[in-house]
């Protein structure tokens, strides 16, 4: 059974604040293999490992009916630099 953008969506943002939230489905839309970006004030003082088991843990019964997930996970501050590089270069 195929696993929606809508449905991945909902799951997030129902357990955790969102400030952006990326969702791109790389299974040319079988809803296999999805890649996410995730920025939330919820990994403030979290390692990387610790917001992707927590992500993880949200998306559990998700995840177990895909066949590839990646996810990239950051603080509201660390995006906002990352934005301020992208820009300045």
């Amino acid at each position: 059974m195929p696993i929606s953008q809508g449905d991945l969506e909902a799951s997030i943002r129902n357990v955790i604040p969102i400030t952006h939230l990326e969702i791109i489905d790389q299974s040319s839309g079988c809803g296999e293999n999805y890649a996410i970006f995730v920025v939330s004030d919820a990994f403030e003082g979290k390692t990387t490992l610790a917001r992707h088991r927590f992500i993880n843990d949200i998306l559990k019964k998700e995840i177990a009916l895909m066949h590839a997930f990646s996810q990239k996970t950051l603080t509201p501050k660390q995006w906002e630099a990352q934005q301020a590089k992208a820009t300045a270069a």
